[in-house]
């Protein structure tokens, strides 16, 4: 039975690669199951694989937990395509969306076609893996930490997160229960108080002034 050779590797993380070795009999869901487990991603999400061309253009779609528009378009699901069914070409190429509420979405690429299989290895193998995972969830603790890798020079969380340093702005400070709480409002809080605390200041010079005129 042939075993097919796929490289995973995220869009946007060119570093972090991993290569799966799967039989051609088994499912689309098969491999689903088996990219996450070398992501530890939980992965019970609603998900798709493309059959794509060179450029990656998506082209049909097998699906995992599909919602009901899927479901009215008849869009075939992972557990029950084999992988032999979407295979044409010995290079062939999937675009992957995991997660379509936070989606990941990775490059699936046919290496090659293995005849023989390893009797002792049980299907779908891990055989190799370059780089962590980024982050499945990020959660308030993550976002505040974020917001102090200004001050340390540390920009490599943010990226991690796939979040720009002005995302960080609403997480700049921590309360005694460690939940991040937005700067904005304190500083409405002062500029409130500055601007009564003028208003009663030019009053109490007023009444001096006019006190002073009296005496006159």
């Amino acid at each position: 039975m042939a075993l097919y050779r796929f490289r995973v590797t995220f869009e946007d993380y060119d570093d972090v690669t991993r290569e799966i070795d799967i039989k051609s009999t088994q499912t689309f869901e098969d491999l689903h199951r088996a990219i996450h487990k070398s992501t530890g991603y939980n992965p019970e999400y609603p998900s798709s694989f493309y059959v794509s061309n060179d450029q990656w253009i998506k082209g049909e779609e097998v699906t995992f937990l599909p919602n009901q528009r899927r479901i009215d378009r008849g869009v075939p699901l992972m557990e029950k395509v084999k992988l032999s069914s979407r295979i044409d070409d010995p290079h062939q190429k999937f675009y992957y969306t995991f997660n379509f509420d936070r989606p990941f979405d990775f490059h699936v690429e046919l290496m090659k076609i293995i005849l023989d299989e390893n009797p002792n290895t049980t299907y779908p193998s891990i055989v190799k893996s370059v780089g962590d995972a980024p982050r499945q969830f990020v959660t308030v603790a993550d976002a505040a930490t974020a917001a102090t890798a200004e001050d340390t020079g540390d920009f490599d969380f943010l990226n991690e997160m796939g979040m720009n340093h002005d995302d960080t702005d609403d997480f700049s400070e921590v309360d005694e229960t460690g939940e991040a709480v937005s700067s904005h409002g304190h500083d409405d809080e002062e500029e409130e108080e500055d601007e009564f605390g003028n208003e009663f200041s030019d009053d109490e010079n007023y009444e001096e002034r006019s006190s002073s005129h009296d005496d006159y």
